[in-house]
């Protein structure tokens, strides 16, 4: 019991385990609803003694109050993905965005390109052999702490304890905090019928036997109710939300067609409620993975039949796709979708999608444009785009020709923006 002794030996409070910090250090944050808000809230209080730390992070779920005007002096973030609690500094020019695939993250740490001083993580308590688990975020906080000189973890017993490649050993820990902290939660309302239409025009592309990458939101949600007679269903997602539970619990789900990991759920990151963190504690169904392995274009076509269900803000009438920007307002980020829509682009059987609705601002602009905005960045590109899905139908666009793509696109678009669409194009000679 050598790791017990040395567990015992690491236990500090969190003001004590932040004092290690110093100025112009570079701190990583760990990610989700997995976010370690004593060690954050810890660290913030020492703004008035610290310079330049740079905090980076990819999505995170709860407050964020060093990203706030007034500390400015002490903190800078560096965003890998843009939460609502980062989007108002990256907006304002105070926070930093980096455009990345969520499959390239992981590098960065591990190969040094963004070293991490310092790695503030929460995990489970370890089990008899001294293993803690990185419970509902795995996928780039475990690189994360794997490549960190100093890792301080909240060691937390409502941190549930999931199968997979998501332990580390409390040896590695330097400093342990234990706490007892409700994890961030990300519930979903109802979808709405405009997210139900669209849900059920994107199920009918889904064949029994097919494997499912899909984010959090309305139209994942939408999709999932129209999967009730659906047969031999697999799941291998950067992450999943409470919406599955249901269809494992039914056998809809089983994973038994899978041919990469046959009978397991796969995925990095949970984000959702306590149900769903219920339910992967222990639960064999589930496996968790770093990002460099699930969100692997390589790996993700090992599945047949993958169908990637990602959205966008816009898309413009050849077929490009902007799902991280708003114009020159950065809005989100590129996470993960390219890495499935080109996964699943060379599955066998494979389907990418990209779903929206058809207008935004209550029916008053469109979201199926002449153009991009401009600023607007493309993210899945014209040559990797497959199928577009909104409430009026689906357009296959993939081996198209731009007239091909125009006629498509324009049929799923709203019917009061058709006539402008159709005119710009004539106005490009696309038509």
């Amino acid at each position: 019991m050598g790791w017990y002794q040395r567990y015992q030996e690491r236990r500090v409070t969190a003001e004590e385990a932040v004092q290690v910090i110093k100025s112009g250090q570079r701190v990583y944050v760990g990610a989700g609803c997995a976010m370690p808000h004593v060690l954050v809230d810890a660290l913030t209080q020492r703004a008035p003694e610290l310079n330049d730390v740079e905090i980076v992070h990819i999505l995170t779920v709860g407050e964020a109050d060093y990203v706030s005007e007034k500390y400015a002096d002490s903190f800078h973030v560096r965003n890998l993905f843009i939460g609502g609690n980062v989007r108002k500094a990256v907006q304002e020019g105070r926070s930093d965005y980096v455009p990345i695939f969520l499959s390239e993250v992981p590098s960065l740490f591990l190969e040094g390109h963004l070293p991490i001083d310092v790695a503030l993580i929460n995990v489970s308590p370890p089990d008899e052999h001294g293993f803690c688990c990185f419970g509902i975020e795995v996928g780039v906080t475990m690189p994360a702490a794997q490549s960190a000189k100093v890792i301080i973890a909240e060691i937390n017993d409502q941190m549930p304890r999931c199968h997979g490649d998501s332990f580390i050993h409390v040896s590695k820990i330097h400093y342990c905090v234990e706490t007892s902290s409700p994890l961030s939660e990300l519930p979903q309302g109802q979808p709405s019928e405009l997210q139900k239409k669209i849900g059920q025009n994107v199920a009918s592309l889904i064949e029994d036997g097919s494997t499912l990458q899909m984010g959090i939101g309305g139209i994942p949600d939408g999709v999932l109710l129209y999967l009730n007679d659906k047969k031999d269903l697999g799941v291998h997602s950067e992450m999943f939300s409470d919406g599955v539970i249901d269809l494992v619990d039914n056998g809809i789900i089983n994973n038994e067609k899978k041919t990469l990991h046959p009978g397991k759920i796969v995925a990095g990151f949970v984000l959702g409620t306590k149900r769903v963190y219920d339910y992967i504690d222990d639960n064999p169904i589930i496996e968790m993975h770093p990002t460099q392995y699930v969100n692997d274009p390589f790996i993700i076509s090992q599945n047949h039949k993958m169908v990637a269900i990602n959205s966008a803000i816009e898309v413009d009438i050849t077929g490009q796709v902007c799902a991280d920007s708003m114009g020159c307002r950065f809005y989100s980020g590129i996470g993960g979708q390219v890495d499935f829509i080109r996964g699943a682009a060379r599955s066998k059987g494979g389907k990418p999608i990209i779903a929206l609705p058809s207008t935004a601002k209550n029916g008053t602009v469109s979201r199926i444009v002449p153009k991009l905005k401009p600023g607007a960045g493309v993210v899945t590109s014209r040559g990797d785009v497959h199928y577009i899905v909104t409430e009026f139908g689906i357009a296959y666009l993939h081996g198209k020709s731009i007239r091909e793509r125009v006629n498509a696109l324009v049929e799923i678009a709203h019917p009061d923006f058709r006539d402008e669409l159709l005119e710009y194009a004539q106005s490009c000679n696309y038509i």
